[in-house]
């Protein structure tokens, strides 16, 4: 038996929702053969976050890189076009063609079956994050052969939307929660201010950063009450242009410049290590988003929510936005300045509804999430 791992992407964001597994399909299954397959782009997060794991590891393959034209169309659109990751999955399918199955976090990877012939190729789909925004639940979302689910949520909402096929998904946790067993918040700051972690969405068309995000940084420059950490999606500026297609949105990436705030209570990081493992939501007091899924996984231990809304989207009673009931929503400079007057409390509703929107978007039990995920994928294959 063969299983590979594939991460096709230019950031690392989504490798600690399935590297886990691989160590743990290796244990399980001694004599199968474990190959992860890796991007110039993840490479590096993949061979940092192998190293803190035990046992025997599965074999790290780098990937053929993409064609010199694909590359050169990357780069002329401002990276919003992934010619280049394209190009990568065509030029590798002699790795992928002869596997029992194929484990990934991310959608592009279908184009194994749709556009490059392999359709008998069994892809496991990890997905990433346990969020609401309506990606998560398109058609390409009911296209894998077995897909792993955080969460009865996840279950509910592909199942409502006819995205299920009967022994073609598994319940299975978070793996994500498995790389790291703090016992402590980290300590980031040397003062006792309340720190505030402000976590925008790449999307234009969701994100608060295009609109409110360097007042945002000006605020909490200027504040003597709290410490503030920018961590963005590792893909906010990942991009020199952003697109959004449903709605349609553009968004131009210019990234702040850390020396430009003080350091003794402001830290910005868009993309070290940090900004992926968990380090921040476990080290904040307060959380302030927009849409991005790392909220679920702040209030896994219930602590205040800010949402901002600069866009005026109306958000009530619709599922995409689920998790803004986890705390107050904000519009402007001014509704946030008054939220943060004194630093929030969590009051007993809203502890409540944080648990209940963990509850529900993370089936945890004793056993690791990666145990239970690999376990899925051997049994799925024993079927076949």
């Amino acid at each position: 038996m063969h299983i590979g791992f594939l991460f096709n992407h230019h950031g690392g964001h989504q490798v600690a929702h399935a590297l886990p597994i691989a160590f743990q399909l290796r244990r399980l299954a001694p004599d199968a053969r474990v190959s992860v397959f890796t991007a110039e782009g993840t490479e590096a997060e993949v061979r940092r976050l192998a190293a803190t794991f035990d046992g025997p590891a599965p074999d790290i393959i780098r990937l053929q890189p993409a064609s010199t034209l694909a590359r050169a169309i990357h780069r002329a659109t401002g990276r919003a076009i992934p010619a280049d990751t394209i190009s990568s999955l065509g030029r590798n399918l002699d790795l992928f063609r002869d596997l029992d199955a194929l484990v990934v976090p991310e959608k592009t990877s279908l184009m194994l079956k749709t556009r490059f012939g392999l359709q008998s190729l069994k892809i496991v789909h990890t997905r990433h994050g346990a969020g609401d925004r309506a990606i998560g639940f398109d058609k390409a979302s009911g296209q894998f052969d077995l897909v792993l689910l955080s969460g009865e949520k996840i279950r509910d909402r592909l199942a409502e939307a006819g995205l299920l096929n009967p022994g073609g998904y598994a319940i299975t946790g978070y793996p994500k929660f498995d790389v790291t067993t703090r016992s402590e918040p980290p300590r980031l700051f040397d003062n006792d201010r309340p720190t505030v972690v402000y976590n925008p969405h790449p999307s234009p068309a969701l994100s608060s950063w295009y609109r409110m995000g360097p007042q945002i940084l000006d605020w909490f420059s200027a504040s003597d009450r709290y410490n503030l950490i920018f961590a963005p999606h590792i893909m906010l500026f990942a991009k020199r242009v952003t697109a959004s297609l449903s709605p349609f949105a553009l968004g131009w990436n210019n990234p702040p410049r850390p020396d430009q705030y003080p350091q003794d209570h402001m830290l910005i990081d868009i993309g070290s290590p940090a900004s992926l493992d968990m380090t921040y939501t476990d080290a904040a007091d307060i959380y302030l988003g927009d849409a991005s899924s790392q909220v679920y996984e702040f209030i896994r231990r219930p602590r205040p929510c800010i949402f901002l809304n600069p866009r005026h989207l109306a958000w009530q009673g619709n599922r995409d936005f689920t998790h803004w009931t986890a705390g107050p929503v904000v519009e402007t400079m001014d509704e946030l300045a008054a939220e943060l007057a004194e630093p929030p409390l969590l009051s007993d509703t809203l502890r409540e509804r944080q648990q209940e929107l963990v509850n529900y978007s993370f089936n945890l039990d004793s056993r690791p999430s990666s145990e239970r995920a690999a376990k899925a994928i051997l049994e799925y294959l024993d079927r076949k």
